[in-house]
């Protein structure tokens, strides 16, 4: 029985203090794009903003993986609904970005690729939009009891992510091939 415990004890994740300072620096990058760099959008019916938070995600998720990913969309993107009036989206918000952050770090970095294969961030990328899409569409109904009006909501979402496409996806390649950057992951 002793024995058990030992080998259990051995399989815990060690998490070092370099894990939880870069996990911490990516929540703040994936907070301060999304609350700093931001456009409220006037054609939704129920609000709705275009911002830079979803290229930090894609960063984030690319680059570190799908732990810090998922960590950095939750909490980057859920803290700033907390703080900017959304406090109805946050718990929504966290459960869908922490899971596209995790889709996209789980893909771009499947069958070895790291993170580095533009065909597979490209797919990890289109999927996750789905799941943001379909889940902020979801929200939405559940939030403002409403079928119809959430439609209003999506070229928005569809903006916001080829916006984070058009500006995480480079910005990732070459934090891939960065040399010095090798050292921190």
């Amino acid at each position: 029985m002793n024995n058990e415990l030992t080998d259990f004890k051995k399989a815990e994740v060690n998490i070092t203090t370099k894990d939880i300072v870069i996990t911490g620096l990516l929540i703040a990058m994936v907070f301060v794009s999304t609350r700093f760099i931001s456009l409220r959008l006037p054609i939704s019916v129920n609000g709705g903003l275009i911002h830079f938070g979803n290229a930090a995600l894609f960063i984030a998720s690319i680059v570190f993986g799908k732990k810090k990913g998922a960590l950095a969309g939750a909490f980057g993107m859920g803290l700033f609904d907390v703080v900017s009036g959304w406090m109805a989206w946050a718990p929504f918000t966290f459960v869908i970005r922490g899971i596209m952050g995790y889709m996209v770090g789980v893909i771009s970095n499947a069958r070895g690729k790291n993170g580095k294969s533009a065909v597979y961030n490209m797919m990890a990328i289109l999927a996750a939009s789905v799941w943001m899409v379909a889940g902020y569409y979801m929200t939405e109904v559940i939030l403002y009891k409403n079928w119809f009006a959430p439609i209003t909501s999506i070229p928005g979402n569809l903006t916001q992510i080829a916006l984070g496409l058009i500006v995480g996806l480079p910005i990732a390649t070459l934090l891939q091939r960065n040399k010095a950057l090798s050292n921190i992951l």
